[in-house]
């Protein structure tokens, strides 16, 4: 096995745990976690099982159910109040079609979910995001090239040594502007509390 292939593996191991766990810790049927999430149940029953590899937006939907950062779904908590880690250590969540990454460098998850991401995308390459729950703000910071990011329909361009902030609670998307490569690093902030897609609405954690 390759070092890529067993940190794969390593994230679906993990992903199944904690979903498995935090599903059982509500009390919830799968049937309830896909009302909450929109997430199939059977797309549910195949990361339980580890036997998929479940995209970002999928992660998003489930960790947005339970009212957890996608950091908490791919490694357990840990009791160190200092942690350092290496970006090539940081799994790669999403993948272009032209060798684009998605890293997720790390997340919190008190009092409200901060996320830290690093995206490189390759000329041509994009990606869009459904809303994400009320309140959800995006904050990205171009390193190299420039990103066109769009927000509800609108275009913004973002050159290197730039930042946008904005709304994500919308749908919004991001791109390479131009043929050169992007690379950015982006916050997501999203206030706590578990959100149920069927009535829009943001519910306690639970303790």
């Amino acid at each position: 096995m390759t070092d890529a292939a067993g940190r794969v593996g390593a994230v679906t191991s993990a992903v199944a745990r904690q979903v498995r766990e935090l599903r059982a810790a509500r009390g919830w049927s799968f049937e309830e976690l896909a009302g909450r999430s929109g997430v199939s149940k059977g797309m549910l029953v195949q990361i339980e099982g580890a036997r998929t590899n479940p995209s970002i937006g999928t992660l998003c939907r489930v960790a947005d159910a339970f009212g957890v950062s996608i950091a908490q779904l791919l490694e357990p908590a840990e009791e160190s109040t200092v942690r350092i880690s290496a970006t090539a250590d940081a799994p790669v969540l999403w993948r272009g079609d032209r060798g684009g990454t998605a890293r997720l460098l790390n997340g919190v998850g008190e009092p409200d979910l901060v996320e830290l991401w690093e995206w490189c995308l390759e000329p041509g390459e994009g990606h869009h995001s459904p809303d994400h729950p009320r309140g959800t703000r995006e904050m990205l910071h171009v390193l190299a090239g420039t990103v066109t990011v769009t927000v509800n329909g609108v275009d913004h361009d973002v050159r290197a040594g730039h930042t946008i902030e904005f709304h994500a609670d919308r749908e919004h998307g991001y791109r390479t502007a131009g043929e050169e490569p992007a690379r950015l690093v982006m916050v997501v902030v999203t206030p706590s509390g578990e959100w149920d897609r069927r009535t829009r609405s943001r519910g306690p954690r639970p303790t």
